[in-house]
């Protein structure tokens, strides 16, 4: 096996990725199907094959030549004709098997199995609002992209530039430069007198009648003929009309590096669909993130989706430079949301471990304004110093206590734009207009993707909201309802959990249903006593908000991206000004496709790593052999073993 370190597990072997993996991003597990065959066209499956896993595959060494030494272990011999594929995440046999032949391939599996592996694993998940994608196979994208693309106003020196070397006649009066320095100084004196000359209208000696010409030609060749490129800003009709009609005003704001030659960053404005999915609306590359340009950002995507200027629109970010004061010059009325996990993350540099985290959801989670003061007693009681910290950022930035309902989502993380510039890792290091298209074409893909998942769907309500409708109804059947008139009720259940409902007005003292849209546990025992008594028909699915009906999320995803022609048949501007390209830096080495680890993260990956190489398992719980409970091993095991039938 080398220096791999991977090593063969059997099916029916336990594993614990946390155990074994910890925090390290190059580790994943594969799964290997053979000896088997598949069946035929449409609805493929493996049939008659075994099951192995090969865990601790290092990404940055794993290779077709690693997958034979694999398949060798496996019991076969090198005289096997192998043919290798692999299945995208979440896509049946039918579309989502791609080949594994090449180096090409390798990256494709690659960029699945690192999906989830720039998650905090330190940051607690809100279960009940993981944000829904699909992946789209971008690989027919970068195949036919032409690279060869010559950008106006690059500086690069062509290898056909001839120099005599031998009698070169110094530019400068030092006489200690080296020939090679000469000589590339004279390339770029050249070029830049080749600039200068180009359609140039002044020249030596030139006389004018007066200085409103002077300035009338300056103006001209200056200001009008040339200008460099600075911002673009995108937001496809398709989208537009299909945010309009999901009736959730929320949007994710956030920035992502180009990592390509030319310098910038990528700003994205992402909602949320009635699968509680990410949806797309606008997308803008800018120099730098800046209050200019996340002003001009806001005030473009107020006029796309008609927010005026008192708006009280709901926005959720990471707290990036300039769009704090932005939003609050564009959209002083809207409600402003700070990413829990960032705040968690300026928090763990004075306060870590599992205590201070859990103290810090519990105050973000809690509904109502008493069980926020209670959390937060609990946080002064617990360090002063914390507790002062946390009362330095509003709570109506932070906290579902303090969140309008407008929204109709509740959600703390700004994973929305995270799971999307995920998504244009590929295309960010490419030109600019190369990347525009990549971004493009993807949301032109994932559009036909989630039409596939339309048609698999029925019910009244989303895929995702029937989920967590069922968990709410199971919680519903253990509270009692006491009638009050009119449309009035109150609510007993569990732990001394008393709530009022008003069915008439769709609100509850826990605030639940008007911050979600969805009703909560109280809720639904109301409707069910209402069908009991004949004031309903006791169907509760009707009473959730529109947004996330399945019929809504059809209507919203009606809406496509038509296709484009190629570069060949688009029509010329007939623009007087001449755009030229941003300042061009060639990359040194090759470009970094991962996210760039705060220093916190990067602290805490070297703590589980021991000197030897091997992962710590510090933090870790042990699972004994012979009993499966936690908290000793098979040696120290004390006869707690259960028998279990198989």
């Amino acid at each position: 096996m080398g220096d791999e370190m991977w090593t063969l597990r059997e099916r029916h072997k336990e594993f614990d990725p946390g155990l074994v993996y910890g925090n390290n991003p190059d580790l994943f597990t594969v799964e290997f199907h053979h000896g088997g065959e598949f069946s035929t066209f449409p609805d493929i499956t493996y049939e008659r094959g075994k099951v192995d896993f090969v865990d601790k595959v290092n990404s940055e060494l794993f290779s077709v030549i690693i997958m034979n030494e694999m398949i060798l272990s496996l019991g076969y011999s090198k005289k096997d004709v192998m043919k290798y594929h692999f299945k995208i995440p979440g896509e049946d046999l039918d579309f989502g098997l791609r080949p594994l032949s090449n180096d090409s391939d390798v990256i494709s599996l690659l960029k699945y199995s690192q999906n989830h592996k720039d998650e905090d694993s330190d940051f607690i998940v809100d279960e009940d609002k993981l944000v829904q994608d699909f992946s789209v196979d971008m690989d027919e994208f970068r195949s036919v992209v032409d690279f060869d693309i010559s950008e106006e106003g690059e500086e690069i020196i062509n290898d056909e530039d001839e120099v005599d070397l031998d009698d070169f006649d110094s530019l400068s009066e030092s006489e200690n430069d080296t020939t090679l320095q000469k000589a590339v100084r004279s390339i770029r004196k050249n070029k830049k007198k080749a600039k200068e000359s180009m359609d140039c209208p002044f020249y030596v000696g030139q006389a004018f009648s007066d200085r409103d010409s002077i300035k009338s030609l300056v103006k001209k060749f200056a200001i009008e003929s040339r200008r460099q490129f600075r911002r673009i800003y995108i937001c496809l009709h398709a989208l537009k009309e299909g945010f309009k009609i999901c009736r959730r005003e929320l949007l994710g704001l956030d920035g992502c590096f180009m990592k390509g030659p030319f310098p910038g960053q990528i700003l994205t404005a992402v909602g949320v669909d009635a699968n509680n999915g990410i949806y797309p609306v606008a997308y803008a590359l800018v120099e730098s993130e800046t209050f200019s340009s996340w002003s001009w950002f806001l005030e473009c995507l107020g006029e796309d989706l008609d927010l005026a200027f008192n708006s009280n629109f709901t926005f959720i970010s990471d707290r990036q430079k300039g769009i704090i004061p932005a939003i609050a010059k564009v959209f002083p009325s809207a409600e402003h949301r700070y990413c829990l996990r960032h705040i968690h993350e300026n928090m763990k540099q004075k306060w870590r471990g599992q205590k201070f985290k859990n103290m810090l959801w519990s105050c973000a989670s809690a509904t109502t304004t008493q069980w926020f003061d209670k959390c937060m007693k609990a946080v002064l009681t617990e360090d002063k110093d914390l507790h002062d910290w946390l009362k330095e950022i509003p709570p109506r930035h932070w906290s579902r206590s303090h969140f309008c309902g407008r929204s109709k989502c509740d959600v703390l993380l700004n994973n929305l734009c995270e799971v999307f510039n995920r998504q244009l890792v590929d295309g960010r290091d490419k030109p600019i207009i190369t990347c525009l298209e990549f971004i493009r074409e993807y949301l032109m893909k994932r559009i036909v993707l989630v039409h596939k998942m339309i048609s698999k769907c029925q019910g009244p309500l989303t895929p995702t909201a029937t989920k967590i409708f069922e968990k709410v109804k199971s919680d519903a059947s253990e509270y009692t309802v006491i009638w009050c008139g009119v449309s009035k009720y109150q609510v007993s259940g569990p732990a001394q959990d008393q709530k009022t409902v008003d069915v008439d007005q769709r609100t509850c003292s826990c605030m639940k249903w008007e911050l979600t849209g969805m009703p909560c546990r109280h809720a639904v025992a109301c409707i069910w006593n209402m069908a009991t008594h004949g004031l309903d028909d006791g169907i509760v699915e009707k009473w959730v908000d529109p947004c996330y009906w399945l019929e809504t999320w059809k209507k919203v995803y009606a809406h496509i991206i038509n296709p484009i022609n190629g570069r060949d048949l688009w029509t010329p501007s007939s623009c007087p000004t001449t755009l030229t390209a941003p300042k061009h830096h060639k990359q040194v080495g090759r470009p970094k496709k991962k996210r760039k680890k705060s220093a916190e993260e990067v602290r805490e990956l070297s703590q589980t790593i021991s000197t030897s190489g091997k992962m710590s398992r510090k933090g870790n719980t042990v699972t004994c052999d012979k009993c499966k409970k936690k908290g000793h091993n098979s040696r120290t095991c004390k006869g707690q073993e259960e028998r279990t039938q198989h």
